[in-house]
Order: structure tokens, then sequence, then C-alpha cells
């Protein structure tokens, strides 16, 4: 087993906890030895990497500066172990995977079922969230892959896979719309509804579909989580809106409808497969990104 330097695990747990007090509980040291190893480094840095404040620590520039390239020390680290240990005939690893929820309750724990099906050595780290805060993850290395939809363009982003997703309304089967083979958004408007918080994507479309088209809709609800926000649908009727990615489970069960928003602006979403560019990635986790990449061609737009 390869063993990163202590003095790298000693900061990265500092950044982390922004306390000497808390990486010295979570680290099992003490937080003298702690804090002695920081004021070393900062001597040979010639420069300090925290900021002391009343409750905690708070990086420095040259602290950010040189967390991120421990950070990507690290991560390179555990690539050479995991690769030495395929090498090896062990075929074991940690997959660090960072997903959109539409992914969450379905096709994420299904490939992940699937694949630890042939190799049950290997574990899985599963993030699920909003767009903007994996994607940030992905550039700190807190995760290697990303499966979210519309990532803002960045060179530091290298696409895997892209799977045109839709916006579609969520109804009841006994929801007066539930028939149609589309909608518009406006088709939506005189009924209930229930959205999204805005830290959602899906919402900022809405929002900007409704601004344009100077259409009022006053939710019974906003929500966090997709899951409440179905079962909020399947309770009271209220039409919610999902990536079509996020409904197959619900259709096939026969307890929601799921019809596609035909807008322009609702319509031309992607679902991204991503890593961080110049990553190099852990033999498991290009394992799991070929079965990633097979489920998504299977998946019909």
């Amino acid at each position: 087993m390869l063993h990163p330097p202590r003095a790298y695990l000693y900061l990265d747990a500092v950044a982390r906890a922004g306390s000497i007090r808390k990486a010295a509980e979570q680290l099992h040291v003490a937080s003298t030895a702690l804090n002695r190893m920081i004021l070393e480094l900062e001597e040979q840095a010639g420069t300090p990497l925290f900021e002391r404040l009343p409750r905690g620590v708070r990086l420095t520039a040259a602290g950010e500066v040189l967390v991120h390239t421990v950070r990507r020390s690290l991560a390179d680290l555990r690539s050479a172990q995991s690769q030495i240990g395929q090498l090896q005939g062990l075929v074991r690893g940690t997959v660090r995977l960072g997903c959109a929820e539409s992914v969450a309750t379905d096709l994420v724990p299904s490939a992940v079922a699937q694949y630890q099906g042939q190799h049950p050595g290997v574990q899985f780290q599963v993030i699920s969230g909003v767009t903007n805060e994996l994607v940030n993850r992905l550039l700190q290395d807190e995760v290697e892959l990303v499966l979210v939809h519309d990532p803002a363009p960045s060179d530091e982003l290298r696409v895997i896979s892209r799977l045109h997703q839709p916006l579609c309304a969520m109804l009841r089967p006994d929801h007066p719309l539930a028939g149609r083979e589309s909608l518009r958004l406006a088709d939506c408007q005189p009924y209930p509804v229930a959205l999204g918080d805005r830290s959602f994507g899906s919402r900022r479309l809405l929002d900007a579909v409704l601004a344009r088209a100077r259409l009022p809709m006053r939710p019974l609800i906003e929500a966090s989580t997709v899951q409440l926000l179905k079962e909020f649908t399947r309770q009271t009727g209220a039409i919610s809106f999902q990536f079509q990615i996020g409904t197959l489970q619900d259709a096939r069960r026969g307890e929601l409808v799921s019809i596609p928003l035909v807008d322009p602006a609702l319509s031309g979403s992607e679902l991204v497969l991503a890593v961080r560019d110049s990553r190099r990635l852990p033999i498991a986790t290009l394992s799991f990104l070929e079965l990633l990449v097979s489920r998504l061609a299977e998946i019909t737009p």
C-alpha cells in the first residue's frame, strides 16, 4: 500500500475542517502535534498558509495554492495505487461520483449494482446535488466523475458523453393533461404546480420562460429535493417538473405520467458525463466510466 506524506494528509484535513482542533479529532492525533506540523510547513513555505481566526482557521492565498496541489497529488497517488492493484490482479478500489438527483434513484443505483455484480471489491461514494456544486467538487478532486445537467462550458471539463434531455411535466394519470403527447409551459400555468427551489437548474429554465412570456405561476410548494416534489404530485395532483431521465422509473411503474415540454428553452437540455481535464483516473473509475457510457447510449432520447 502506498502511503501519502503525512504532511499532505494533515494539511488537507485542516483545510477541510477549518479548525486544527477538529482536524486533530478526525485524524486521532494531538492538536499540538498537528499545529506544530502546520507551523513547520509555513516555515518551509516562507509564508502563512492559514489565517488564524477566533473560531478556527482559513486558508490564505498561498495556502489555497498549496492545498490545490496537495489534493491533486493525493488524487494521483490513489490513481497509481488503483492501477498497481489492477496490475496485480486485484479488482478493488473506490469510485467517487457526483450525480444529479434525476439519476440518483434509478440510473446510478442500477449501474452501480450491475458493476459490483462483476467487481464486488469496488466500493462507491456517490454524492447527489445541483450542477454547480458537483462541478466544483469535480474540479477540487473530491469526486472523479460527474453526471449533471447543462454544466457551464469550461476548459477544465472533459465531456465524455452527452444525452439530450427535455424537461418534462410530471402528472398523475388522472390529471386533465395526462393524455397529451407534448405540452407547452403555458398549458400547465392554469393548474396547481410544485417547483424545485432556485438552486435547481430546471427552476432557472422555467423562470426564464415564465418571465419572457409574462406568465404568472405561483407554486403550491417549493422544495429542495426531487423526491418530495414527486410525492407531492402523487398526493395532490399538482404538476411538477423533471428532466426526462428522472421520470422513467415512475412512468414504468404507472405512478406518474411524463410529458415533454416543447418550449425551445426547455427542450434542449443535456445530461453530461464529464471528468476533470488532464485528471488521471483510477482503473476502477475508468472501468465504471465505460459502463456508464454504455448505459447512457441505451437510453432513447
